[in-house]
This record gives C-alpha cells, sequence and structure tokens, in this order.
C-alpha cells in the first residue's frame, strides 16, 4: 500500500503534473480505469475514446477515493491533473507492479509481419528446454493468446494496455515463470504501453506499409520511428538484414549493449539461413551461427517462416539456449491459425487458414502460394477492420486484385462501422487493378461460397482472423465459429453433394 504522494511525486518527475487538491497523504490500496474494477481506496484513471463522465461517478460509489485525468469533473472525489494521461498510466503499472518483469526473462518482437509465429517458434524452443530443467512452460502475450501462468485466454489487443500488461507480469513472477515472449506493436511502442519496460532481448524482423491513418501513425516515418523505440527499451538487439530499411534500423539497433542480425541473404551474419528448399510439405534449411551449424526442417508451411525461424535461433543464441531445443522445437512448432492447411477428401482443394492481415504479408502469401501451388487457381477471403488501419483497404485490394482469381469480401471485426461500406471501399481498389469480387457480409457463407465457387484444384486463402473465436460488433466482441471450422464443414459438404469419398483435413 502506498500514499497517493509517491504517485503525485512520480508525475512531477516525469513532467506530466498539473495540480491536485487532494489529501498527498491518502491510502492507495488499488489502481483501476475500469469503473466495474474498483474497491475500497483506489485510485481510478480516466482514459479511453469512450470514456464517459458516468464510469468517473460509478468508481466514486464504489470507493474510489482520487482519480487521474487531463480534465477536472469536478465531483466528490479529488482529481489529480496531468497533462498525459497515457504516460502517466504507464508510469503508475511500472510503479504499483514494482518492476516485477525483472523477476524473467522478457523477449519483445515486434515487425509488420511474423511476430505471433516468431513468437511460437519460440514458446516451442523454449517449453522444450523448460521441460528438462524440471520448469514452469514459457509465458507468452500475443495476438493469438495469453498465458501468464495463471490466466490462460484468446487474446484481443497485440500488446495489452499498461496495467493488464502489468498484471500479466506479475503474474508471471508469482507463478515462478523463467521466461515470457510477447508481441510489441508498433502503437505500444508510440503511446507507451511498454513505457518503462526493458527487454532482455528486443527482436526486428520486418517492417511494411500499415497502420498509417490519423488515428494511429500520420505517416510511414511516424510507423518506422515508433518502432524502433523498442531498441532503446533492450539489453539485447535482433535485427533481420533482410528487411527493407535494414541500415536505417541498424543504426538504432547499435544503441542496444549487445546487438545479434540474422539473414538469409547475408553470409556475415552473426545467424545466416541457407540451402532453402521444399521436401514434400516442409521447408528445409542450413542455419550457421556462432556455436553450431544445423539443417533445420520446419513443419508449418510457408518459405516466408524461415526468416521467423531465424530470429527466433538469435533470441535462443541470445540467451544461450542448446542447439538440441532449438533443433527439436521449430521441427514441431507451430502457430495457431498461422498458415493452416485444410483439405478435402482427395486433396483437389486446400483451405489455408491464415491470420495476414497487411500488404506485407498478403503480398508474401500470395507468392508463397504460387511456388507451393502452381497451376493452381487461388482465391481469398478477408474483410478489413472498422476505424482503423484505413490503408490496409487500398493496400489489400490491389494486392488479392492482382493475384487472385477472385476475392471474397465479408466481415472483419468491423467493430462500429458497417461490414457493407468497409467491403465497399475495398472492392474500389480491387477494381482499380482489374480484380474480380463478391461481397458477402457473413463470413461463414463467404468461406463457403469461395469453396463452392472454386471448386476442385483450387487454393482458398482464409485470412484476418485465423482460430479466433470472437467478433467485434459494435464495441463487444460476440462469439463465433472459428475460419477453420468454417472452411472443414464447407469442405466436408463440398465432398458429400459431390459424392468425394474420405477424410475432410
Amino acid at each position: 500500500m502506498e500514499q497517493l504522494k509517491c504517485y503525485i511525486e512520480l508525475f512531477k518527475d516525469n513532467g506530466i503534473f498539473i495540480k491536485t487538491a487532494a489529501d498527498e497523504n491518502t491510502e492507495i490500496n488499488f489502481i483501476s480505469y475500469d469503473s466495474n474494477k474498483v474497491e475500497n481506496g483506489t485510485l481510478f484513471l480516466c482514459k479511453g475514446a469512450h470514456f464517459k463522465e458516468e464510469y468517473l461517478k460509478s468508481a466514486e460509489e464504489k470507493g474510489a477515493v482520487a482519480y487521474v485525468s487531463e480534465k477536472d469533473y469536478n465531483i466528490g472525489i479529488p482529481c489529480i491533473l496531468v497533462s498525459d494521461v497515457r504516460k502517466a498510466m504507464c508510469l503508475m503499472a511500472v510503479f504499483y507492479y514494482k518492476k516485477c518483469y525483472e523477476k524473467f526473462k522478457l523477449i519483445g518482437i515486434t515487425g509488420t509481419k511474423g511476430k505471433s509465429t516468431t513468437t511460437y517458434f519460440l514458446k516451442y524452443i523454449l517449453d522444450l528446454y523448460l521441460e528438462s530443467q524440471k520448469e514452469k512452460m514459457c509465458g507468452v502475450i500475443s495476438s493469438i493468446d495469453t498465458f501468464d501462468g495463471i490466466e490462460n485466454f484468446e487474446s484481443h489487443l497485440t500488446t495489452p494496455e499498461p496495467f493488464d500488461l502489468h498484471r500479466h507480469f506479475d503474474n508471471a513472477a508469482r507463478s515462478g515463470l523463467k521466461y515470457m515472449v510477447m508481441e510489441v506493436s508498433s502503437q505500444a511502442l508510440k503511446y507507451g504501453r511498454v513505457y518503462g519496460v526493458n527487454f532482455d532481448v528486443g527482436c526486428y524482423l520486418n517492417i511494411g506499409i500499415d497502420h498509417i491513418s490519423d488515428v494511429e501513425h500520420p505517416t510511414f516515418e511516424d510507423y518506422f520511428e515508433s518502432k524502433m523505440k523498442i531498441f532503446s527499451q533492450c539489453k539485447t538487439g535482433v535485427v533481420n538484414l533482410d528487411s527493407d530499411r535494414a541500415d536505417e534500423v541498424m543504426k538504432y539497433a547499435r544503441n542496444t549493449p549487445k546487438l545479434i542480425t540474422f539473414s538469409t541473404k547475408n553470409e556475415n551474419a552473426d545467424v545466416y539461413g541457407y540451402n532453402i528448399h521444399k521436401s514434400g510439405s516442409d521447408t528445409i534449411f542450413t542455419v550457421r551461427t556462432k556455436n553450431f551449424e544445423r539443417e533445420i526442417t520446419l513443419t508449418i508451411p510457408g518459405l516466408f517462416n524461415v526468416e521467423n525461424a531465424l530470429c527466433a535461433i538469435s533470441v535462443c543464441v541470445s540467451l544461450g539456449i542448446p542447439e538440441e531445443f532449438i533443433v527439436k522445437g521449430l521441427y514441431i512448432a507451430k502457430s495457431s491459425g498461422r498458415m493452416e492447411i485444410y483439405e478435402n477428401s482427395d486433396k483437389s482443394i486446400t483451405a489455408i487458414v491464415d491470420y495476414a492481415h497487411n500488404r506485407l504479408s498478403f503480398e508474401t502469401l500470395f507468392k508463397s502460394v504460387e511456388k507451393e501451388y502452381p497451376g493452381r487457381k487461388v482465391v481469398i477471403v478477408y474483410g478489413c477492420p472498422g476505424k482503423k488501419a484505413f490503408i490496409r483497404r487500398k493496400d489489400l485490394g490491389e494486392i488479392s486484385g492482382k493475384y487472385a482469381y477472385m476475392s471474397y469480401l465479408t466481415e472483419e471485426d468491423a467493430g462500429e462501422e458497417p461490414i457493407r461500406q468497409i467491403s465497399e471501399e475495398i472492392a474500389t481498389h480491387i477494381e482499380s487493378v482489374g480484380g474480380k469480387y463478391k461481397i458477402i457480409d457473413d463470413r461463414g457463407e463467404a468461406i463457403r461460397t469461395a469453396i463452392f465457387d472454386c471448386g476442385q484444384n483450387s487454393v482458398i486463402l482464409i485470412t484476418g482472423k485465423g482460430n479466433e473465436t470472437r467478433q467485434k460488433r459494435g464495441t463487444e466482441y460476440i462469439d463465433c465459429p472459428t475460419d477453420v471450422e468454417y472452411a472443414v464443414s464447407a469442405l466436408k459438404e463440398f465432398d458429400e453433394i459431390n459424392g468425394i469419398t474420405g477424410d475432410t483435413k
């Protein structure tokens, strides 16, 4: 338990304090920005685009003794007025949870694509190592799910808000976890969700145009600069030399105490991958590090995953993980909803479920499918989220219009924006490059229609949602079947109608 003056001093030291009439000796035993989670002695934080004064009044009724805000609401409990409530929230979270992330090894991964796959490559490797040491499994905070030793659930944000993030750190520390791997979004870096956190290893995968809008990153430079912040917050930096603007990235990365590079093109990289080839559905390559040179087999499809694997290997080299666990971990690694392949009984239709959702990941996915499924008709089912990442509508429309035989536009976390409006905007960009499309609002029906329209000798790409079990409609998340469930059901129905026997896999 701390007194209110500790937080006031924290704000003063960081130049965001404006004024307060509060009794600085007031005892604070809890902090919250959720009016449903308030107890006696709570310091309440007023934040968010949807914040309403009624939330603050509710917090007061439930026992809040003061609030932190950029606006004085003049209610019964005193205000600590600050100039930057986002920064205040980060400072409060770090202070309240006593930098508990220092009790385990924390690995942060940023990049336009590949964050989730790399996260799970690492988790598989570290879990094997930890099992051999009779330790608890590796924690993870990703856009797929979150596990912190106590809580285990499907995620809705790539990087949680500061108090949620540090709660997970606290759970991990109290559970005795030795490692935690997390995705670090550009938004988290720009708006300080990870402010005050120092990563043992900070990884940079790549950069592509995404999240450019008035409410996210106003320019590509802002997006790039935001990602570069990870190097000011890590003890070891890991950099992909094959990424766009790698020379500029290295200027930032060289400021880290230790630096590891990886590449499939530059033999001078610390971790170098070469002799990359396919063997059946597996991807095989040789990796050379300062400690070993070994052949690696990936059973997760997609040639582009070699870069993600090299990043994971680089992290493990920095942490001193023995090579036997790296080799075995990558062989068994899977990432839920990432390049998951399902086929009908005679394998004439292939459905690939993937989270690809931006220009870089879309183009990489199409090019990989062209190489791995030559001669097949390729179609895609996708949408775009409501009221954010507006540039995706142009980018994804142009890419699918260029590469896909047909694009099926549908719901994808439309939120407070009409599904049809989003799809029609994407469609204008498909048309601009001479592509074809159909708009089907219901996601399950869109997937079914794509499979039945295209029939045999086809590949159906189903992107954006993976194994997620909810759709954002309005401000709520509504339960729904996963893309995998939709695809498997439609493939089975196709076989039954057409008299094709066997197992759908």
